[in-house]
């Protein structure tokens, strides 16, 4: 496995070998776990040669963030890349994407970027379509990566993907849970014990959502205020949204007569955590 810091290192290493060979790429912030490596094992399957980029990208913070204090381990990071077949790991430095007088960004306009995490985190998403479209450029990927705990992200880089005629296959994989539902997170290591174990309330939230509409409830305020209740029953928890959207656009319902995309973000204690379930 080889280590890349700098673009043109990986430009030149790309140009070397991909004539022939499918590229796959799953770009992360680092500090890896089973979320990530279920992606780099599904990206190890499909690709000839596997990309895996660790970038904590400033741009997607909001000012105030948690960005400083951002949990950081290249050394593990690669030792379980490696383990895994991974044959690149890109690791830029900030000056090295976004050097002095850098002043370009990518974005995706309207509604897919403006509720939910858009509505909550002003400008979040410029910073990931801006790295990504970046990191899409020095990689080539043919495929790429992405967990569907970021159920809108992934729908706003497959928005950019085709806006931009980029010739990439955007492949989304399900959420990764530990034992007692939480859903994978990097954020996750911030959590005190007690904190940990009050995080379960957003997916019993979501579990909640299914029973509902199981037992034939269809007003989907009903569903989110059943919801909400549970969650402002943990002292821990602050709620931000309670969403039941449509999949494909993420417009909100306001019956259940398809498949539906249940939504939650929370604060616990001072950590920000995000869930989602689709419920047919």
């Amino acid at each position: 496995m080889e280590l890349i810091k700098d673009i043109q290192t990986m430009r030149s290493y790309i140009k070397r070998i991909q004539e022939g060979k499918i590229v796959g790429f799953v770009p992360t912030m680092g500090h890896l776990h089973e979320g990530h490596l279920s992606l780099i094992k599904k990206g190890r399957e499909e690709s000839d040669v596997l990309v895996v980029s660790i970038f904590v990208n400033p741009t997607q913070f909001e000012p105030g963030g948690d960005f400083k204090s951002y949990p950081r381990n290249l050394e593990w990071d690669m030792k379980l890349a490696e383990a895994e077949g991974v044959d690149v790991i890109f690791a830029p430095s900030v000056e090295e994407i976004y050097p002095g007088g850098y002043s370009t960004f990518v974005e995706v306009e309207g509604h897919l970027t403006s509720i939910l995490e858009g509505e909550s985190r002003p400008g979040h998403f410029r910073g990931v379509t801006t790295i990504l479209a970046k990191l899409f450029n020095i990689v080539s990927p043919d495929r790429t990566y992405f967990g569907e705990k970021d159920y809108q992200q992934a729908l706003v880089v497959r928005k950019l993907v085709r806006d931009l005629n980029l010739n990439i296959e955007i492949v989304p994989l399900p959420t990764v849970r530990e034992q007692d539902g939480l859903a994978l997170s990097s954020r996750n290591s911030y959590l005190t014990p007690a904190e940990r174990k009050a995080a379960t309330v957003l997916y019993q939230s979501l579990l909640t959502a299914k029973k509902d509409i199981a037992r034939g409830i269809r007003d989907a305020t009903v569903i989110s205020s059943h919801m909400e209740d549970l969650i402002r029953g943990q002292p821990l928890a602050r709620i931000d949204y309670v969403a039941v959207i449509d999949p494909e656009t993420l417009r909100r319902v306001e019956r259940v007569e398809k498949e539906v995309l249940v939504a939650v973000a929370a604060k616990i204690g001072q950590t920000r955590l995000i869930d989602n379930l689709k419920i047919g």
